[in-house]
């Protein structure tokens, strides 16, 4: 069988004096963005924690990585936020663009930051804090400061319960996080990615930490693994084309959480996209993979 969910390592040095540097400007922005009825959101993070404030009615596209929630389905998408066209994303007639840190090419944003609309850079990265900073700093952008608070909250006191459970794992179990598509092949999560980071948070050890990055999975690598359990979003169950092809790739199936069928399936935004279902995401994940806690203890 397997498990559908749809839904605290130091932070690098630079990230945090950009964070202080952008901040200096929130007052500025805010009494300029407040007034902003078209905006055009980039990155499924930023988009994700835009509706989660409230301002959903306001955004008039997004690009194609912004998948949740179900409302942006039905708005004009604008590509990829690191491969956009300015003349595609100016043709919304946006008076606001707001954009995931990493939005590209570099001549495109060029463009839309000379283009006299608005244009704000919202940093991102690994981990919580992460999350909690897109909340403070888009808030204070749409000047929604209590909507801001709130949402913060609810993510904290998820996040410190997470903390909380962890302490109670008694033998963490080996997990492998698989991602890709039947086009681009699959890959398995090693170190330094945020899929590793999520499993050290949900009290699991990363069964390719041996690994670096984003590697292309090969039946040796995946056996010498061991993982207990597999998580693998739920677009690459379906660029590969269910869960029975999964189980046909090398290797797969000859492994503890092959042969026990120990596959969890994850909405790909709210694991490794940082943004506002990050505690959520991690509280699901913890209930399949620590038999030791009762979903009393997790969700109550």
């Amino acid at each position: 069988m397997y498990f559908l969910f749809m839904g605290t390592r130091p932070i690098i040095h630079w990230y945090f004096f950009g964070l202080i540097l952008a901040g200096l400007n929130f007052g500025y922005l805010s009494a300029q963005s407040a007034s902003k009825q078209r905006i055009v959101s980039l990155g499924g993070s930023v988009t994700e924690t835009i509706f989660a404030l409230g301002s959903g009615p306001k955004v008039v596209a997004v690009d194609i990585s912004s998948l949740y929630p179900t409302a942006v389905h039905s708005l004009p998408q604008v590509g990829y936020f690191r491969t956009l066209s300015a003349e595609g994303v100016l043709s919304l007639n946006p008076d606001l663009i707001l954009a995931s840190e990493g939005s590209g090419p570099p001549t495109t944003i060029e463009q839309l930051r000379n283009s006299g609309v608005e244009f704000i850079s919202i940093p991102d990265g690994f981990g919580p804090d992460v999350a909690l900073q897109k909340i403070r700093m888009i808030s204070s952008i749409l000047n929604l400061t209590e909507e801001g608070k709130k949402l913060e909250n609810q993510v904290k006191e998820q996040l410190e319960r997470v903390e909380r459970l962890r302490k109670l794992v008694q033998t963490p179990p080996r997990v492998a996080f698989i991602w890709g598509n039947g086009n681009t092949g699959v890959r398995l999560a090693g170190s330094a990615t945020g899929a590793d980071l999520m499993l050290e948070l949900a009290g699991a050890i990363n069964a390719a930490a041996s690994l670096t990055g984003y590697q292309p999975m090969s039946a040796e690598a995946v056996i010498v693994a061991e993982p207990e359990f597999y998580i693998i979003p739920e677009s690459t169950v379906t660029g590969i084309g269910g869960i029975d092809e999964l189980m046909k790739l090398p290797g797969i199936g000859d492994t503890p959480a092959g042969l026990n069928s120990r596959i969890i399936v994850v909405d790909l935004l709210a694991f490794i996209g940082f943004g506002p279902r990050v505690g959520e995401a991690l509280l699901n994940l913890m209930s399949h993979l620590h038999p030791e806690i009762t979903n009393d203890e997790i969700f109550n």
